[in-house]
């Protein structure tokens, strides 16, 4: 008998669930694309709201459905674009055929080694004289999340400016400084 009332419950919740998709999907996937670059973003954001709606355990306990749903792909897209601005100078990497070789390791290496020691001189240097070429604002968003730790969301708090905004300054300063740098790992590579 319990098993059976188990057995209705279910299929009583994947229909309720079934149900949402139908009568949300279109327009929570609007709102979503709305907000991300591509339809590949919004598909895989939203297929995450399904998926946390279908991890939770009593849907009665949910008062306003739609308020939930847009709630929910509301932070799976800041997530989004939070894990987007986690490039750093883990971007800046360029490996060899062997996979040897990162700019992230030479700039950060506590390595003594004479040669190494003056690689990495010479790779922070690159990397200051092409941050004074950046505008005021991309070089402090960099400055400030790279060299000074602060999250894009706490640069976008600190200078009242849009999320957006500063992941699209911080993606500037990262393409202009690959460019410098780039350049620079060519000679080393031949050297």
């Amino acid at each position: 008998m319990i098993a059976a009332e188990n057995i209705q419950m279910a299929g009583t919740r994947n229909q309720r669930i079934g149900d949402t998709v139908s009568n949300y999907g279109k327009r929570l996937f609007g709102f979503i694309r709305g907000k991300v670059n591509s339809d590949e973003d919004a598909r895989d954001i939203l297929q995450d709201v399904w998926y946390q709606l279908s991890n939770v355990v009593n849907l009665d306990e949910i008062q306003q459905i739609s308020g939930w749903l847009f709630s929910v792909a509301r932070n799976k897209i800041t997530d989004k674009y939070r894990k987007r601005s986690t490039e750093s100078l883990e971007e800046l990497d360029y490996i060899d055929e062997d996979g040897d070789w990162e700019i992230r390791e030479i700039l950060l290496s506590n390595n003594d080694d004479p040669a190494m020691k003056q690689l990495r001189e010479v790779f922070w240097e690159e990397l200051f004289t092409a941050l004074d070429e950046l505008p005021e604002k991309q070089r402090q968003v960099f400055v400030w999340n790279e060299l000074e730790d602060m999250t894009l969301q706490e640069i976008a708090d600190k200078t009242g400016e849009n999320l957006k905004t500063i992941i699209s300054r911080k993606g500037y300063a990262l393409k202009h400084l690959r460019n410098k740098l780039e350049d620079l790992y060519e000679e080393f590579i031949t050297y």
